[in-house]
């Protein structure tokens, strides 16, 4: 089956407040093809003025503490922005796996039709089985979301390769998927994941310290990808 055309890269932008991350975002949305929200970076999440402000396709996360965010670790409230996010005209919403299945799965069919819900598995300490991986990924898909996404902490090259081939499997069930490794060594698969079939890959926005670890600048990530677009 055809793979589904990339989304590109991108930019993750968080903040302590609205005002900072929505002024973070103006200036990132240049060298954007989408602009990731963590909404759990904010005193108080809101979702109306980056809709309002932005010209580039928005994403929505509120991240759970289990997966390395600062939402609340009360899911109604975690999840009340993303139905704010889909009602108000998100691109699309991030939600976790790990998600209560009622909750989830409830999130998952307001948002059908309305955005594109990315549903997210992330290990910051290690990369699982190759077993371990098609799994998730199989379970990502029984959720009827509409794009998965699989991030793991690589410790050798083999952790990375082990997630890139992912996309295999994801290309054979017409899956959408996101898949690359943190750390120093997964920093190559930020790219490489495109090349692949990748649905998108993220980035940090020039001079912003990254949300995860190994995140490069836009700016680098789009240099390492047009040298890539020049090799014969």
């Amino acid at each position: 089956m055809e793979k589904e055309k990339s989304a590109g890269i991108c930019v993750a932008v968080s903040g302590g407040t609205v005002d900072e991350t929505l002024e973070r975002a103006l200036a990132a949305q240049a060298a954007a093809d989408v602009i990731e929200i963590r909404l759990d970076g904010m005193e108080k999440a809101a979702v109306k003025p980056f809709i309002a402000a932005l010209d580039v396709p928005l994403l929505f996360t509120n991240r759970a503490p289990s997966e390395g965010g600062k939402g609340p670790d009360d899911e109604v409230a975690r999840l009340a922005p993303l139905y704010d996010a889909v009602a108000s005209g998100a691109a699309y919403i991030d939600l976790e796996l790990r998600t209560d299945d009622e909750a989830r799965q409830r999130l998952i069919k307001a948002a059908r039709g309305k955005c594109r819900t990315i549903i997210s598995w992330h290990n910051f300490s290690t990369t699982p089985s190759a077993q371990g991986l098609r799994q998730i990924l199989q379970e990502q898909y029984r959720t009827s979301a509409a794009i998965g996404k699989i991030v793991t902490m690589a410790h050798d090259f083999t952790d990375v390769l082990r997630v890139l081939d992912l996309q295999r499997e994801a290309r054979e069930l017409g899956f959408p998927l996101i898949a690359f490794c943190m750390g120093r060594v997964g920093v190559i698969s930020r790219a490489a994941t495109l090349e692949m079939g990748g649905f998108m890959t993220y980035a940090a926005a020039d001079g912003e310290q990254g949300t995860a670890p190994g995140q490069l600048a836009v700016s680098s990530l789009r240099h390492i990808l047009r040298e890539l677009d020049n090799v014969d």
